[in-house]
């Protein structure tokens, strides 16, 4: 199935020979090799930029995505089908993690997306912005108030086209939506049996999980509600298929595919402040390396991962680890790769009595047949959704015992600290230990989203084929083992609602834990990323020794280069990072469009 093709062409080569011309496997078919902007990564951001800053047909852009064409890849169409794209695929980067000490060192893959759209392209389509609080703590951080929420929520209706569907009633609040927009959002579809109950659930237990009604982000975004998705008509909808499906045919914009910008260029080395206006790129290990050029600015849009091992090659980090891979120094800023803090979560697995459940679409081929059929036919039923309909996000008490020794991680007291998402099966974090397939079951995923650990990103050595080091550090800090330890609690308090007798019969397995000792032993045999990790490219003010990026994201102490994507985050939002990612993107256009006047 990961490897199948579909008659359903969603992708990029639209129609027409201009959209051909405009979409490049080999450098021989670049129309130049020198353009106004140069964007290394056609991913989340990347996309973004290129439709933006080609609106204006005087500017010429070129993209540099080295992953493949996602037409025609079914996983990638599939919503349901989301899981399958990543890891060990050609879709994929295939990183692992080092040994996890918090995590009883165990090592688990680190999916990020190698393909257009880069990971809004293998994600699981959740489509949220974060809370209020995480852009007003980025405008403090910053000095900029251009990043405080009052500013950026007006990205929401310039970014999103949300389509409610045929249920929408209560289920969001209609201005805090936008409908004209270019990436398609609406609400998940197919109804699942658990989500009744789930409502009557937060009726009856309101106080510690009251309902919200619209789970997309701003000044509330505590409680239980409907999960929005980025799905257009039963397909996904990511930045390749919104954004540069909408500007492929532009005749200035050209996207490179299948290359990998293997280092940035400096245009002279005598000058006090190094100015890099091109890059390096190649096929692969073996092939020759080609230059392409920017006359206005290289921007990275390589990802959390991409960017600051992109930065490394090229010389610009810490001097001292640099220079320990042979690598000549050009700027020397200790915090490129530091800083990296990703979401952690588990599932928990309750046996559940009705049969009614979706595992037969995990464990059983005909039914996941059918599925796929009625998907085929008419972009409906379960394929047509995500892996669940309701999630919530919840903060600790402002009176628990682990604030008498820890300051709070979370940008403030309207956002989270842990999250919940339910599914109406067992769940897909236990691979070493598969549920029975003769059974039903619920999943419920539990994921920490205000992490106080933080780890980093190293060169393994200087090629830039070689994988870097990724430690994300995970549950290493006091405060986030004993949030991992109440939010289990607290699911187990929920699954005992009234709503749930005689359907769910019970924690299964490792899930019912009692003791503080077991709940941590769960969550460190368990616990892997939730593929949220932000943090090594960091803003900052300019004048701060912290931080990568000045408040315009450009890299400090360097001309011609500026940083796009989601490792400019200082700290992860208490939200599914893909929607905090186009909003910074869409707003770093306009600081660029203005600052080159176009």
């Amino acid at each position: 199935m990961r490897h199948s093709k579909s008659n359903l062409l969603f992708a990029i080569l639209c129609t027409g020979q201009a959209a051909q011309a405009a979409l490049y496997t080999d450098f021989s078919q670049l129309p130049r090799t020198s353009f106004d902007f140069v964007i290394v990564g056609g991913g989340t951001a990347g996309n973004v930029l290129a439709n933006r800053l080609t609106e204006n047909s005087a500017v010429d852009v070129l993209v540099i995505e080295a992953g493949v064409s996602d037409e025609g890849v079914l996983p990638a169409i599939i919503p349901f089908l989301a899981p399958t794209i990543t890891p060990n695929t050609p879709y994929d980067w295939n990183y692992t993690v080092v040994p996890q000490e918090g995590l009883n060192s165990r090592v688990f893959p680190y999916n990020r997306g190698k393909i257009l759209g880069g990971s809004s392209t293998v994600n699981y389509l959740i489509h949220q912005y974060g809370s209020s609080d995480d852009y007003d703590k980025l405008a403090s951080i910053t000095g900029d108030p251009g990043w405080s929420w009052t500013n950026m929520k007006k990205y929401i209706y310039k970014h999103e086209k949300f389509n409610p569907g045929v249920n929408g009633t209560g289920r969001y609040v209609p201005e805090n939506h936008g409908t004209n927009g270019t990436t398609s959002v609406g609400l998940t579809t197919y109804p699942y049996k658990i989500d009744d109950k789930v409502l009557e659930a937060t009726k009856q237990l309101s106080n510690e999980f009251p309902f919200n009604p619209d789970t997309s982000g701003g000044e509330n975004v505590l409680g239980i509600g409907w999960m929005q998705s980025s799905i257009k008509n039963g397909s996904r909808s990511s930045s390749s298929t919104s954004y540069l499906h909408d500007a492929i045919t532009r005749p200035n914009l050209s996207v490179l595919i299948e290359h990998q910008v293997i280092k940035l260029l400096r245009q002279d080395k005598k000058l006090n402040e190094p100015v890099f206006n091109g890059v390096l790129v190649s096929r692969g290990p073996n092939a020759i390396a080609k230059q392409l050029f920017a006359e206005r600015e290289v921007i990275l849009s390589a990802g959390t991962v991409g960017t600051p091992q992109l930065l490394l090659i090229s010389g610009i980090g810490s001097k001292e680890d640099v220079e320990s891979h042979g690598i000549s120094s050009a700027i020397d800023i200790p915090a490129v790769g530091k800083n990296l803090v990703d979401h952690v979560g588990a599932t928990m697995s309750f046996n559940a009595q009705n049969l009614d459940t979706l595992d037969p679409l995990v464990n059983d081929p005909t039914a996941a047949q059918t599925a796929l059929d009625t998907w085929t036919k008419t972009r409906s039923g379960p394929y047509a959704s995500t892996l669940a309909n309701q999630f919530g996000f919840f903060r600790l008490p402002s009176n628990a015992s682990v604030f008498s020794v820890t300051t709070d991680p979370a940008s403030g007291p309207k956002a989270a600290h842990w999250e919940l998402a339910i599914n109406d099966f067992g769940g897909l974090v236990e691979p070493s230990h598969p549920l029975p397939v003769n059974a039903s079951f619920i999943g419920v995923i539990v994921a920490l989203v205000a992490p106080s650990s933080r780890g980093y990103i190293k060169l393994a050595s200087a090629d830039p084929f070689d994988k870097p080091i990724i430690d994300p550090r995970f549950l290493t800090t006091t405060f986030d083992i004993f949030t991992m330890r109440e939010a289990f609690r607290a699911v187990k308090r929920l699954m005992k609602a009234p709503a749930f007798s005689g359907y769910i019969l019970g924690p299964y397995g490792s899930s019912n834990a009692e003791t503080d000792e077991d709940i941590d032993e769960f969550f460190r045999s368990y616990s892997a990323t939730v593929w949220h990790a932000v943090g090594t490219a960091a803003m900052s003010t300019g004048n701060s020794k912290d931080g990568v990026v000045d408040a315009s994201l450009k890299i400090k102490g360097a001309k011609g280069l500026r940083v796009v994507d989601a490792s400019i985050w200082p700290f992860v939002p208490c939200a599914h990072t893909q929607g905090p990612t186009y909003l910074i993107a869409e707003r770093a256009a306009d600081i660029i469009k203005k600052e080159h006047k176009i």
